[in-house]
């Protein structure tokens, strides 16, 4: 039996039983999470960024390790949600973490939103995928969240404020969607063509 995989920017050709390819594919799993941890973060206007991302169908050790790459790499840069969109992972999941100690993790898997009330909260908007740009985008204040956690276990949450922003940000993000879509044509234009810029020069 022939198997191939992909572990990070490697491709992996693995000959042998069901069984055999199995347990190398762990290895290979386990190996790919202690080495690499922090994940390139995808810049608008990346076309990748409109994928709409899939359903996880189970929450199993792929999954957490993926949870533990996400947490690695939102805290290394220095923000407050992520979402497996950002990383080019186009399933359902999403990592927050909106404390000033930064000790308060929250794992969102196949998150559900629905808005409660009309109140609507104005916040100054940034985000990890579209560096160095902060803009006023106005948003539903309450909300009522169901989602899975890393165990698989459903929750359900009513947050307001600036929890109820960062999660319908990043869920925005599995659909495809980036706060730059709520500015006028000519903002989300002149952002597009300064970070790509700074994409040539960096390039």
């Amino acid at each position: 039996m022939v198997y191939t995989v992909n572990i990070g920017k490697f491709k992996v050709v693995i000959i042998g039983t069901a069984r055999m390819l199995t347990a190398v594919y762990t290895l290979l799993l386990e190996f790919h999470h202690k080495a690499m941890t922090i994940r390139t973060i995808l810049e608008f206007p990346d076309p990748r960024l409109r994928t709409q991302a899939a359903s996880v169908g189970k929450v199993d050790k792929r999954i957490r390790y993926l949870l533990d790459d996400m947490f690695e790499t939102m805290y290394e840069a220095k923000g407050i949600g992520l979402a497996a969109t950002q990383i080019d992972v186009h399933e359902r999941v999403v990592v927050m973490d909106v404390s000033e100690e930064r000790d308060t993790p929250l794992i969102l898997i196949n998150p559900e939103v629905e808005f409660i009330g009309d109140s609507q909260l104005e916040h100054d908007e940034g985000c990890l995928s579209v560096p160095g740009f902060y803009e006023t985008v106005s948003r539903p204040d309450c909300i009522r969240l169901r989602a899975l956690n890393e165990k698989g276990e459903s929750f359900e949450l009513e947050p307001d404020g600036l929890l109820a922003v960062c999660i319908q940000h990043e869920l925005d993000h599995l659909n495809g969607k980036l706060f730059v879509d709520y500015l006028s044509a000519l903002k989300r234009q002149r952002i597009r063509k300064k970070l790509e810029k700074l994409h040539r020069q960096s390039s």
